[in-house]
């Protein structure tokens, strides 16, 4: 039997890292773990026609910074800034209470190569009756325009309303699962349908990404230099 592992963690610490980047004490991580899990879940929801593609959590001892990478941020930040404030308000009530939360957003240059993104879309089609396989050949070929090194679909469930649930793939190029230097990323979610729930899984191979070290210089000759994270790409 094969052992499965998800292919971001996988990579943590080699070509990624964490998306909550703070410290606590033993007694109190649990409770902002699952803070951390509440805010994206909402976040999630709030922002699902922004087009959300991950959101970082950095915290210290004064406040809290949330870091949005979305495909539309004028569609979060809203006319002069109201949607933001609008936004940083909720998590704030909702959330964090009396704490200071600070929020940023930055825009996804390319949507057409994340995959939280991709398997947003493909819902929105799915849950709009369109078939499945014309969903995933639109997926891909969007991939593919992008400059992905190779993409996998896969959705389960009752699909096209069928009476007995299957799963069923769709792939393009290669995935190097088992390549920790491979830019792989991954994602999925649920449509939600008047048959039931269809789950959707989707890889986007990026490229690989190297570490380079530089030359030393006459000074420092005996010491060790910084690493460069280079990507490759064709």
């Amino acid at each position: 039997m094969p052992h499965k592992v998800h292919p971001k963690i996988f990579r943590i610490g080699m070509t990624r890292t964490w998306d909550s980047r703070w410290y606590s004490r033993k007694k109190e991580m649990p409770k902002l773990l699952a803070q951390d899990f509440h805010v994206r879940e909402f976040l999630t929801g709030e922002l699902k026609d922004a087009g959300l593609d991950s959101v970082v959590i950095e915290r210290n001892q004064h406040e809290v910074t949330i870091t949005l990478n979305v495909a539309k941020p004028g569609f979060v930040i809203g006319r002069g800034g109201a949607g933001a404030e609008e936004l940083r308000k909720k998590l704030q009530k909702k959330f964090f209470g009396k704490g200071n939360v600070k929020l940023n957003i930055q825009e996804v240059t390319r949507p057409s190569l994340s995959a939280p993104i991709v398997v947003q879309n493909m819902i929105t089609d799915i849950e709009k009756r369109m078939p499945f396989r014309r969903v995933m050949k639109m997926g891909i070929d969007r991939i593919e325009k992008a400059g992905a090194h190779g993409v996998k679909v896969r959705m389960s469930g009752r699909l096209n309303g069928a009476e007995i649930a299957r799963t069923e793939k769709l792939a393009s190029g290669k995935i190097p699962l088992t390549s920790l230097r491979a830019d792989i990323d991954f994602a999925y979610g649920i449509a939600r349908t008047i048959y039931g729930t269809i789950g959707i899984q989707v890889w986007i191979y990026r490229g690989d990404i190297f570490e380079e070290k530089k030359k030393p210089t006459v000074r420092g000759a005996g010491e060790q230099k910084d690493k460069q994270k280079v990507r490759t790409e064709s």
